[in-house]
């Protein structure tokens, strides 16, 4: 499946006025590929990602997930298409304390409907798939940054994303470890045939990308391949 944004306009009040955060979007992920987007502070990429995740509506424009138009989907459709469809992975881990790994996946996926047995092979899988296998009774303050961003991201593929959008993941993490998650995203977006957006700052990354997008004052360029 393919993420389609579709010459997206979102406004915010600002005052008199409104601000435009996103200026006529238009941004295409094929299953399978990872596409980059860079760009200063404040440029539109945040609120490009909370309208490809169904969060914020767009002002103009569609977004296509799944083969499904989200603009003619109640709010209680689009909540059930993110549980379904897209997986998120935030700039902070924000991992419960309480909870070993393994629990962090299966609380995230407990309204699948699943068989509870079927859920912890999968959380197990997805822990192995991410070299915390021997980590899946760990607690996070057990854990090291990275290994705390790769339970984010295991958890964002828990329900088997065609969609995964993904926030400056290694803001924390040193160079090496952030390569190394880097390296994690683009093996599992081609394994798993996802459809991966990932904003970053660093243009160290890009060459894990297969394109890349710069935005700037709420527009985006046309992706090109990755250098």
């Amino acid at each position: 499946m393919t993420l389609l944004v579709h010459d997206a306009t979102l406004t915010y009040p600002d005052g008199e006025g409104r601000l435009t955060a996103l200026d006529a979007v238009a941004l295409e992920v094929p299953a399978g590929t990872l596409t980059a987007v860079v760009g200063p502070s404040g440029s539109g990429k945040s609120s490009l990602l909370a309208v490809a995740a169904t969060l914020v509506t767009p002002d103009s424009g569609r977004v296509v997930v799944a083969g499904r138009d989200t603009s003619r989907l109640t709010p209680a459709e689009k909540a059930a298409l993110r549980r379904e469809e897209i997986g998120i992975v935030f700039q902070q881990p924000n991992l419960l304390p309480s909870l070993t790994a393994a629990e962090q996946l299966l609380a995230m996926a407990h309204l699948s409907g699943r068989p509870p047995r079927a859920l912890r092979r999968r959380a197990l899988e997805l822990l192995d798939a991410v070299g915390l296998a021997d980590k899946a009774g760990r607690r996070p303050h057990q854990l090291s940054g990275g290994q705390r961003q790769r339970v984010n991201i295991a958890r964002a593929l828990m329900n088997e994303p065609s969609v995964l959008l993904v926030d400056e993941p290694t803001s924390a993490l040193d160079h090496e470890r952030g390569a190394a998650v880097l390296d994690l995203l683009a093996a599992l977006t081609r394994e798993r045939s996802t459809a991966t957006v990932l904003v970053t700052h660093d243009r160290t990354h890009l060459e894990r990308a297969d394109r890349t997008a710069v935005m700037a004052d709420g527009r985006l360029t046309e992706p090109l391949p990755a250098a």
